[in-house]
């Protein structure tokens, strides 16, 4: 008796291991069967960055040979190109090129997908999320009113506001003239410095957002660019990308950025060599329509020039320096990747 008691508890351990993996009343058994714990975006979500990289986390060590792109897709109006990749319990889709803005996305996981031990997922796993208008993803830069890599310096009394100033390869050292200019409501950091604990690979993630954010604006493409050149002043431009093959200026007039009563309209302008305003006679940025800074953004290829008493809007992207000139101001970023930012009298930074 003992065993065939032995035998039939044998029996139904076996069972388990071999059938533990399917439906129980068309529900997965945790701890056994593979199932998606979280995906990001997360289901329903909306106002998806276009240069999202998607990710879908499992329950348990997944068969890496299993996560592919055949596994694991996203459609929009038609499939999504891109590539997988696979580490810990996560998977992660990165597209090959950006994702378009307000369209709705559907990712799928089949159920070709097994853990480690061979069992399947049981069923497919769909989520949606949509995406939003084009935007320039700052990320952890964001925190930054100025973020250079080889020098700061200040000539006279300059503000920055709510914001904080970084400098990343550059050192504590290479940051001159503060005081007499100051930041308010946040702090000055250097890729040398010892305290406070974490700030230099919070330097380093936000140089390496700085330069994603770059190349995202410079290669934007959707919706489609219009080409500008010489001189913007005097003119009003709706929301949009605007493309220059060489240098550009505001310089007869101030520029004005109509949103039309949109508050996420949103401008990007490429310009392939260096940008300056001259200001006094006009040269300043003026938003109407509910515009707003924390869209506009301007990436050069060189270096950037806000003039004298220049009224400014928006991030500024240089690939090398960025000079404002006495009494300018501006409501955004400045951003030198590969150069200094130098700020010379009575210039006002304020938080986009």
């Amino acid at each position: 008796m003992k065993n065939n008691k032995l035998l039939t508890a044998i029996a139904m351990v076996s069972a388990v291991f071999i059938w533990g993996c399917q439906k129980d009343d068309f529900k997965e058994i945790t701890g056994v069967c593979p199932v998606v714990e979280s995906t990001s975006p997360e289901n329903l979500i909306a106002g998806v960055p276009l240069n999202q990289v998607v990710s879908v986390t499992f329950n348990t060590e997944m068969d890496p040979a299993t996560i592919t792109t055949s596994s694991i897709t996203l459609f929009g109006a038609t499939q999504v190109a891109g590539t997988i990749s696979y580490s810990g319990r996560t998977a992660y889709f990165t597209p090959s090129s950006i994702l378009l803005p307000n369209v709705v996305y559907t990712g799928t996981v089949n159920t070709s997908v097994k853990d480690v031990t061979g069992n399947a997922l049981q069923t497919d796993y769909v989520w949606t999320f949509s995406t939003g208008a084009i935007r320039v993803d700052l990320k952890t830069s964001a925190r930054f009113g100025v973020l250079a890599a080889t020098g700061i310096s200040s000539v006279g009394v300059s503000e920055i506001r709510n914001m904080d100033v970084g400098l990343s390869p550059g050192i504590r050292s290479a940051i001159t003239g503060f005081p007499p200019a100051i930041v308010l409501n946040g702090a000055i950091y250097a890729a040398d410095d010892a305290t406070p604990a974490g700030v230099q690979a919070l330097l380093l993630q936000s140089k390496s957002d700085l330069a994603d954010a770059y190349i995202f604006a410079q290669s934007a493409v959707i919706p489609a660019f219009a080409a500008v050149s010489g001189d913007l002043g005097g003119k009003t431009l709706l929301p949009g990308i605007y493309k220059s093959s060489t240098t550009l200026r505001i310089q007869s007039g101030d520029l004005i950025l109509d949103a039309q009563g949109d508050v996420d309209a949103v401008w990007i302008f490429q310009v392939a060599a260096d940008f300056f305003t001259v200001g006094e006679a006009g040269g300043n940025v003026v938003l109407a329509g509910g515009a707003q800074a924390k869209n506009i953004f301007w990436q050069t290829g060189g270096s950037a020039t806000i003039g004298n008493l220049t009224a400014f809007q928006g991030t500024l992207l240089a690939l090398t320096s960025i000079t404002m000139n006495p009494g300018a101001t501006t409501t955004g970023h400045l951003f030198a990747l590969n150069g200094a930012v130098v700020l010379t009298n009575t210039n006002i930074i304020n938080k986009p």
